[in-house]
């Protein structure tokens, strides 16, 4: 038999195999490859579990049991057997910065959340031993960071181990920074700056000298520091897109590119191929666009986070807020009249909008927007996302079914853990009412989820967040006996529709995958274990050992020996 080698190596790597039967069909209708003797879950009711899969053209041709599929063989045909191993959907993740968690990876000072400052002042010490740029970029430090360690100036802190070089320092968030004295000056920010609409920054004891603490300062922070080459962001997309194939990801919803995140796309697809749909949340010229890239998609910042900077914005006060804290209810980075315009415009023309939402007020307005455009322009109309949705007021959780808006959790943080902690500190009892999947679903409201990754999480591994949304435990184990908002935990059939129909939708290919149906892209992920059958609490170690995109072999993976 004579197989192609390339797909027929990956297929052995993964420990399965890859066989020849003497039945064969006619030329004609055969298939490229055909997977068998597996479990497959399809997300199709109609069709739920078969054994068999043939693909042709990188789209399926035909399932269902082996009997009836293995006619479609011939000569050329990649047969696979799955050797009783569980195939599904790929993962579609609706809300990550993909090419940023790349080049953070790759050319950037990290630490971890938990870093403490003895070994945080050696890791800087040694970027900058090491790092010849002028400014050196990292992450991420725990919002509670200061408070913890009693910090009083961050600024000084930061100065006593940076040397001459600019340095500046992402949050667990992502919203917010921390740079020291060379980097206030190049920023031009000192006792008389006065931040842009939607940033704050710290000040010292004084009350006027800047701390080194920058909230919500992204946009201004990109207008100073240096931008990375293309042959970086082309190397960052490319490293990306391989650790999402690598976790069984076929579809991503980059949740905030600029143009030169669009160009590496569209540069490592003309060059290489993108092994994976990816629709950007950015109004950017089809020029970029491809038939794997989509770019009709707009981000909106309504607030920030909900950490000590105060920054998302809430229908009551921050719980360690003064009562007289002009952001004791955080603060709308958009006018809620500016708003509306623009959530009117871009609904009637329409672009799907992803609308930046921590906080239940923000959450609010939100909605009142989405409302009104629904009046204005008719419904359903387009599918609007409301990010984050961490806080949502009871009033309005049905909201979200009857106004055909998604709420995207993200990111991956549904469980105890420091950064849940550092939320509860600012919001109190609140955080017993994060992420309300039970009660969304039960309302028939759509939710996609999405890593973040790198905002709050380490990467883009889907499998511990779904084993999350079934216990609302640490999937970690590092929070034995605690849990997060219990009742708001759901079923596995409904945490992997969230993370297929639910994210194909959200990148506007749920005509064309997100369920295994004739028709549809060969987008297919092979698993070292069946979900459904083992304990719950092993999910989250779940190995993908071979990626299928639009019929070609992406990734594979030895499983590892148990």
């Amino acid at each position: 038999m004579i197989f192609h080698r390339p797909a027929l190596a990956l297929a052995l790597a993964a420990g399965l195999s890859v066989l020849s039967t003497p039945t064969l069909a006619a030329s004609g209708n055969n298939a490229d490859m055909l997977l068998h003797n597996g479990r497959i879950y399809t997300e199709n009711p109609q069709q739920l579990w078969v054994e068999a899969i043939a693909i042709k053209d990188g789209n399926i041709l035909a399932l269902g049991k082996d009997v009836d599929l293995l006619p479609l063989r011939s000569a050329q045909t990649e047969v696979v057997d799955l050797q009783g191993k569980m195939a599904m959907p790929g993962i579609v993740e609706a809300h990550s910065h993909p090419v940023w968690g790349g080049l953070k990876q790759l050319f950037q000072c990290n630490f971890p959340f938990t870093v403490t400052p003895e070994a945080l002042a050696d890791i800087i010490q040694a970027c900058v031993a090491r790092d010849d740029t002028a400014w050196i970029r990292g992450g991420q430090w725990d919002s509670s960071f200061f408070k913890t360690h009693n910090i009083e100036s961050p600024r000084r802190w930061l100065d006593a181990v940076s040397g001459d070089k600019a340095i500046t320092l992402t949050d667990d968030t992502g919203h917010n920074a921390w740079v020291n004295s060379k980097a206030l000056a190049l920023l031009k920010i000192d006792a008389n700056f006065q931040p842009p609409s939607g940033m704050s920054i710290g000040r010292e004891a004084d009350g006027k000298t800047p701390n080194g603490v920058l909230y919500e300062g992204n946009n201004y922070l990109r207008a100073f520091v240096p931008d990375w080459s293309e042959k970086q962001y082309l190397a960052a997309a490319d490293y990306a897109i391989q650790q999402s194939n690598r976790y069984g990801i076929t579809g991503i919803k980059d949740a905030d590119a600029s143009e030169a995140v669009v160009k590496a796309y569209h540069a490592l697809d003309t060059q290489k191929g993108l092994n994976a749909n990816v629709a950007t949340a950015i109004r950017i010229s089809q020029t970029y666009a491809t038939p794997r890239l989509k770019t009709n998609y707009l981000k909106i910042y309504v607030d920030g986070v909900p950490t000590s900077g105060h920054t998302a914005a809430m229908l009551n006060p921050y719980a360690d807020a003064d009562a007289h804290d002009p952001h004791a209810l955080g603060m709308l980075v958009v006018p809620e009249d500016e708003l509306k315009r623009v959530v009117l415009e871009f609904d009637k023309a329409g672009y799907g909008l992803k609308m930046h939402t921590a906080g239940d007020r923000a959450i609010r307005l939100a909605l009142d927007a989405i409302e009104a455009a629904r009046q204005a322009n008719g419904k359903p109309g387009t599918m609007h996302e409301l990010a984050h949705a961490e806080f949502i007021s009871a009033q309005d959780l049905p909201r979200f079914g009857s106004l055909n808006a998604a709420a995207d959790f993200s990111p991956y943080i549904w469980y105890p853990s420091p950064l849940i902690d550092a939320i509860r500190k600012s919001v109190g009892d609140r955080a017993d009412q994060m992420f309300p999947a039970r009660t969304l679903l039960d309302q028939h409201a759509t939710i996609i989820a999405g890593s973040d990754w790198p905002s709050g999480v380490k990467d883009n591994n889907p499998w511990p967040a779904i084993e999350a949304l079934l216990t609302r435990a640490d999937p970690h184990g590092q929070r034995a006996g605690q849990t997060l908002n219990k009742e708001q935990a759901i079923k596995l059939e409904e945490a992997l529709r969230i993370f297929t129909q639910a994210g194909a939708k959200a990148i506007g290919r749920e005509e064309q995958t997100g369920t295994l149906e004739v028709g549809k892209s060969a987008d297919i992920i092979v698993l070292d274990r069946n979900l459904f059958t083992v304990p719950t609490a092993d999910i989250s170690d779940t190995e993908v050992l071979l990626t299928i995109f639009q019929g070609r072999p992406v990734h594979t993976a030895t499983p590892a020996k148990r």
